[in-house]
């Protein structure tokens, strides 16, 4: 069935869905739900866990209306026989007219505690009969009860559309049901155990064929360019840099110039938590490709980063020869046409630059070696068309990956499963470790005086706020700009204070992060736009608002951006202590960090581009011991003949999956 074919949906919804990937029936059927409201377990009244909560209780007070700065609040308060519940509701006056004193109801809304204040906030009326209620990503045209009522309406197709993918004795003997069970308890489950058993078989497939599929590709090696450069270069290089590097980067280059000399071309994973040496083993790649006589390429996600790494390769590669070019979008068009004949008369060595070196009109002389750095800002087309860029008849280049995100062994090899993997587990000598701490609401002034002393001292300070703007769902959050402004006229009066975020235009927020890493602003106000690619050393204390909200990853990240110089560093957590902060202030261990995350948060969009905030719908239900036995069910299928039948089966489904152009699956 068509979906124009469904009630509906006309031409402006069939767009909007065809926008967000869903072209097809069974791509709807395969948008799975980002997570469930639990409107069957009522917590009591007096409940101090934090997080969504169904209260059950009697209206003990009238509600309230009070206006503040434009921002209506409706308050009131819910008891049963353990206690009262504070509740209010934000820009949501006609509650006034539904509920009344005396009045018994059911509510579902997000406790809140500050200070050891607990207040439910914007809940919703729940009735006696609801059980597990699905909650999808937020189409426009769809409010929420018109999706879950579209879905309904397509799980009546879900045997036609949704054949089975997996043979019988392979799910009997993996413990998985039938997919089309599997998916109708995944949009609505009938309880809790009907969604973990609908969870594992989706989450199993769904990785099942992801490994198939690298395990195809990757089997495929390419014919690469042998490079021939002196038996020492490796060492040479790590002369010339007038550092000791760790055993890590030494082992990691090692590895690097042992593929570099292969036939086949370089496919390689080097991933390291903040500040280990990754770009320095980068441009030793790069002085290698050199010595070889090949061109490289390095591109990173943002012109900021693309900047750094050019300014670092001057300073660097240059005096050993190594002619050093920037290529971004911002970049002059007369110089841009310099650049352009320089790489193709090969008269440069090594280009950085963004997605600009993918333009069509960008080519190479002697393209040996293709870096991309922040692989997981990149999908894997954009990878893909780097290499094509110095694709001979007979070879490929060799393709280095750079990664910042620490992500735990079973997963990387999941996520880059066509490529070797390197880990660089060693930090500089000398590195002070930041220290982290949480911050309560009543320690706020206490910190802004710690701040301005440090900044009085010649230190800077980035602030990180959720949001940009206040919203009516988040007014409770600190908005960026709206902290901004505040900071400038009281806390931080007489400091350079500056803002940037990530929808600013590109030049603004170029000149904004530039101008901050020259010292000419002392706090940097901004959105997670900060999370990659700034490097300024003089920047020692990190501040991040309303931290309860951020997975454990992105913390880590952004405290990255601070204790990149020779003073200690400090990040502060705007939040009450959790389990999840407590573990954060724990360690300064990025993979400790992302093993904890994953476990908390699940991996995330393991093929998109995200890798933090809301998963994609492929690995929505995956943990890390799902990951590890899913790996041992493939080495089994390639290692038993008896399993032949059934490796050909899910080969020839995940050559589909992954191939198909156009595909909200597809891996891009």
């Amino acid at each position: 069935m068509e979906l124009t074919g469904m009630a509906g949906i006309g031409p402006a919804r069939a767009e909007a869905l065809r926008a967000m990937g869903i072209i097809s029936l069974r791509d709807l059927l395969y948008t799975l739900p980002e997570r469930y409201e639990d409107y069957s377990t009522v917590s009591p009244c007096n409940t101090k866990k934090e997080g969504p909560v169904l209260i059950s209780g009697t209206i003990v007070q009238s509600p309230r209306l009070s206006v503040f700065h434009g921002l209506k609040k409706v308050t009131a308060s819910v008891e049963d026989d353990s206690g009262k519940m504070p509740i209010c509701w934000y820009n949501a006056p006609w509650i006034m007219n539904s509920i009344s004193a005396g009045q018994h109801v059911r509510l579902y809304g997000r406790l809140q505690i500050r200070n050891n204040r607990r207040i439910l906030q914007n809940p919703k009326f729940a009735a006696e009969n609801d059980g597990l209620i699905p909650v999808y990503r937020s189409i426009k045209g769809f409010p929420a009860k018109t999706f879950r009522n579209l879905i309904s309406d397509a799980l009546s197709e879900v045997d036609d559309c949704c054949p089975e993918t997996l043979p019988t004795d392979f799910r009997v003997a993996w413990h998985l049901c039938e997919l089309n069970y599997a998916i109708r308890q995944a949009h609505f489950p009938d309880n809790y155990e009907a969604l973990k058993i609908a969870r594992r078989r989706l989450s199993f497939e769904r990785i099942l064929l992801y490994l198939a599929y690298v395990s195809m590709s990757g089997s495929k090696k390419q014919p690469g360019i042998p490079m021939r450069f002196p038996e020492k270069q490796t060492e040479t290089y790590w002369k010339f840099q007038g550092f000791e590097p760790t055993g890590a980067q030494k082992k990691v280059l090692e590895d690097i110039a042992a593929d570099l000399r292969k036939n086949t071309a370089m496919s390689r994973l080097v991933q390291g938590d903040v500040g280990c040496g990754k770009t320095a083993v980068a441009f030793g790649a790069v002085s290698l490709a050199y010595a070889a006589g090949y061109q490289s390429t390095m591109m990173a996600p943002t012109e900021i980063l693309a900047v750094q790494h050019y300014e670092n390769a001057k300073k660097t590669l240059e005096p050993a020869g190594i002619r050093c070019r920037l290529l971004t979008g911002s970049t002059k068009a007369k110089e841009r046409k310099t650049i352009l004949q320089e790489l193709k008369n090969c008269q440069c060595d090594v280009v950085f630059g963004t997605h600009a070196l993918i333009s069509r009109d960008v080519e190479y002389g002697n393209l040996g070696l293709v870096i991309t750095d922040e692989q997981h800002r990149f999908g894997v087309n954009q990878r893909s068309s780097l290499q094509l860029k110095g694709k001979t008849e007979t070879t490929l280049p060799h393709v280095l990956v750079m990664s910042a995100t620490p992500i735990p062994r079973t997963l990387a090899l999941i996520l880059y499963g066509d490529l070797d993997l390197s880990v660089i587990d060693e930090m500089p000598k000398g590195r002070i470790p930041v220290k982290t701490r949480i911050v309560p609401e009543h320690k706020r002034d206490d910190m802004y005086r710690f701040l301005r002393n440090e900044i009085a001292k010649g230190k800077q300070a980035y602030i990180v706020c959720p949001l940009v703007e206040e919203d009516d769902e988040k007014s409770e959050l600190h908005s960026a700009k709206a902290l901004f402004e505040s900071l400038r006229k009281n806390e931080m009066q007489g400091l350079r204070v500056a803002l940037t975020w990530g929808s600013q235009k590109t030049e603004e927020k170029d000149r904004v992060l530039h101008e901050f890493v020259e010292g000419k602003y002392d706090v940097l106000v901004s959105t997670t736009v900060i999370e990659v690619g700034v490097n300024n050393p003089n920047a020692t204390i990190m501040v991040i608002e309303n931290a309860e909200r951020y997975g454990l990853s992105q913390l880590h990240q952004l405290r990255g951006r601070v204790g990149r110089g020779k003073d200690e560093s400090w990040c502060f957590l705007f939040a009450e202590p959790s389990e999840k902060l407590n573990t954060f202030c724990s360690t300064n261990d990025g993979f400790v960090v992302a093993q904890k995350d994953l476990e908390l948060r699940g991996p995330g969009d393991l093929t998109g581009t995200r890798q933090s905030g809301e998963p994609g719908n492929g690995f929505l239900f995956a943990d890390i011991r799902m990951l590890d036995e899913v790996t041992e069910c493939v080495r089994q299928l390639h290692r038993n003949p008896k399993l032949k039948k059934a490796l050909a089966v899910i080969e020839g489904h995940a050559e589909e999956y992954f191939t198909a152009e156009g595909r909200r699956i597809a891996l891009n």
